[in-house]
């Protein structure tokens, strides 16, 4: 017994040494990663650039890179996240980033964030989606994360309406999936007499609502971490948010899941100035309006049927120019420098009353 103990730790002795000389080589290769980096923003600058040090489309294909070859046992999800962080470091070796996004502190979009640039960066809370347009547009922050599009209550409409006024542009996309909690400083659901939350978020949870909080007053709120932050002060109210939220606010969670679809999900998109390059695996987005005359939507989305373009996604929305005048976002696969996609984009300019690219953008990994 004595000697199956001693050859035992032995081996997790040998093991726990490779592990050391390991993570001796890991670190030293991290360095020169970083190193390397910043060598990247020396020629960068040296030749003028002073800003767009983040790519989104280099990135974009080294994360798929990074799965491709994965051969685990750490499962794909978990090596790109890794990968991201250390790419976020390297960045933030060469300038860090700031993003703002739609807060407070413990918002679903702050997760969107972290999950797109890593935790390397500069994080601005913003109070309203319009806020978050303005600090990029001011170039008080770098990008932007806001939600567009949710699985169950479909677009934002907040998000695509400050496209009309803003020459910004999409530069990337998150996809996240989302699980609401019930938060508040009560205990028990029967002393729950209000509830706050984004209205998407009341939207995803209305069955949960009326079959266990049916008489209680649902109030819309900017965000969900407003929601958690409101009823920090406020006796017999809850809240819906992110299950990270009870822990920032000092709240009790007294439902989890309540989202009435369990693959509920929500994407979201980064704002920025740049005109995002090639990545192999793009995504267009188009703000399109129609001529005023017989089978105008038909004529914008021949092109596309033409070229043999898959379109993703078709918003209507009003155009704020006339009374039932409107304008259409459309999504498409492909980058605006794709032959295909150029060249129905060259048609649609001539067909239409105004086509404008929101930009082309890598398709969100993982």
């Amino acid at each position: 017994m004595a000697n199956t103990d001693m050859h035992e730790q032995q081996a997790l002795q040998g093991i726990r040494q490779k592990i050391d000389e390991t993570d001796l080589q890991i670190q030293d290769l991290l360095n020169k990663r970083v190193a390397m980096a910043q060598e990247v923003a020396k020629i960068k600058i040296a030749n003028g650039e002073q800003t767009d040090f983040y790519r989104p489309d280099r990135e974009a294909m080294v994360l798929r890179q990074v799965i491709e070859r994965n051969e685990g046992p750490l499962d794909e999800k978990e090596m790109a996240r890794i990968f991201r962080e250390i790419m976020s470091a390297c960045l933030a070796a060469e300038k860090p980033l700031q993003v703002a996004y739609l807060g407070p502190e413990g918002s679903f979009t702050q997760a969107a964030a972290l999950k797109q640039f890593g935790g390397a960066i500069e994080l601005q809370s913003m109070a309203t989606i319009a806020d978050v347009f303005h600090a990029v547009e001011a170039g008080n922050a770098n990008y932007g994360v806001v939600p567009v599009e949710n699985s169950t209550e479909g677009m934002v409409s907040h998000t695509l309406d400050r496209f009309l006024d803003s020459s910004l542009k999409i530069n990337g996309e998150v996809s996240l999936r989302i699980h609401h909690c019930l938060l508040s400083k009560e205990t028990a659901l029967t002393t729950i007499s209000r509830v706050y939350a984004h209205p998407q978020a009341l939207a995803q949870c209305r069955h949960w609502l009326s079959e266990n909080l049916p008489s209680c007053e649902l109030i819309p709120v900017n965000s969900n971490s407003e929601a958690a932050k409101r009823v920090v002060s406020d006796n017999q109210s809850a809240a819906i948010a992110a299950d990270r939220a009870a822990e920032i606010y000092d709240l009790s969670i007294l439902a989890s899941n309540i989202e009435d679809e369990a693959d509920n999900t929500t994407r979201f998109i980064v704002i920025g100035m740049q005109d995002v390059g090639v990545s192999g695996a793009d995504k267009t987005a188009l703000l399109v309006s129609t001529k005023n005359k017989p089978g105008a939507l038909q004529t914008i989305l021949q092109p596309l049927a033409e070229q043999g373009i898959s379109m993703t996604r078709i918003e209507s929305r009003p155009s704020r120019q006339g009374v039932w005048e409107y304008v259409f976002f459309i999504d498409i696969e492909g980058h605006s420098q794709d032959k295909s996609v150029a060249d129905a984009l060259a048609i649609l300019e001539q067909e239409s009353a105004m086509c404008r690219v929101l930009g082309s953008y890598p398709k969100a990994v993982l």
